[in-house]
Parts: structure tokens; sequence; C-alpha cells
């Protein structure tokens, strides 16, 4: 026997399953060809929907994860993923990002509406602190204040 009938008798025993069959289509596919198969496909239909529809089937995509896990299950991923972010970012990274979030949010709502924002946040907060909290608040702010 040749090298190369060897090698495609070893193929041919590679494509067998445990049950006796042969693999067939992707299955029998060496997982590379599968992968490259699969992002021309993706690329195809990015580029027959166009931006707007990839992101609406994204935001489809979204809304059925969202129900299959619930409110406290989407809630659970989004703490995850925030402690991962956290982690790949450090204290500076992640104080960075939130700088920069409201910053842009500031942006988007103007001066009245992050106003209105500070005035509502506040109010809400008025209804879960005790007085004795917003003294030591006050103490701690007055503290900080006169640093250098």
């Amino acid at each position: 026997m040749t090298y190369q009938s060897d090698k495609k008798q070893q193929e041919n025993k590679n494509t067998k399953e445990t049950s006796g069959k042969e693999k067939r289509g992707f299955a029998a596919m060496p997982h590379e060809q599968v992968e490259e198969i699969a992002k021309k496909g993706g690329e195809a239909r990015a580029a027959q929907l166009g931006p707007e529809g990839y992101s609406e089937l994204g935001h489809k995509g979204g809304e059925a994860r969202a129900a299959q896990l619930g409110h406290e299950g989407y809630s659970e991923l989004g703490h995850k993923g925030g402690e991962a972010r956290a982690a790949q970012l450090g204290p500076e990274g992640y104080s960075e990002l939130g700088r920069k979030g409201g910053e842009a949010r500031a942006a988007q709502l103007g001066h009245e509406g992050y106003s209105e924002l500070g005035r509502k946040g506040g109010e809400a907060r008025s209804k879960n602190t005790t007085s004795e909290e917003y003294s030591e608040m006050g103490k701690k702010g007055g503290k900080s204040s006169h640093k250098k």
C-alpha cells in the first residue's frame, strides 16, 4: 500500500462514528472547513441585511435570550459581564469608563435634563435614607472637600 492510500484509509476510519455509521455532511468535514463555511454564510447574511437589518436581528436575539432567562437570569448575566469587565479594566480603567459614560449621558440630556435626572435621583435617595445617614454623608463630604 502507498502512503496516500494509507492516509485515505485512516481518514475513512476517522469519519466513522462509534455506532459504525459514517459521518456525512458537516460532521465529516474538518472543523476548520466548517468554521470557514459558517463565516462566509454569516458575512453573506450581514451583507444581505445591511447594518440596520443586522442590528435588528441582534436585538431580536437579545429579546429571545432575555425571555429564556427571565428577569433574574438576565440580571445575573449582566452582573457577571460587569464583573468580568471590571476585572479586565481594573479600578482606574473602570472609573474612566464610568466618567466617560456620565459625560456622554450629560451631553445627551443637556443641562436641564441632567439636572432633572439628579433631582429625581435625590428624591429617590431621600426616601431610603435616614437623617442620621444624611448627617454622616455631610460630615464625610465636608472632610473630603478640605483635603488637598
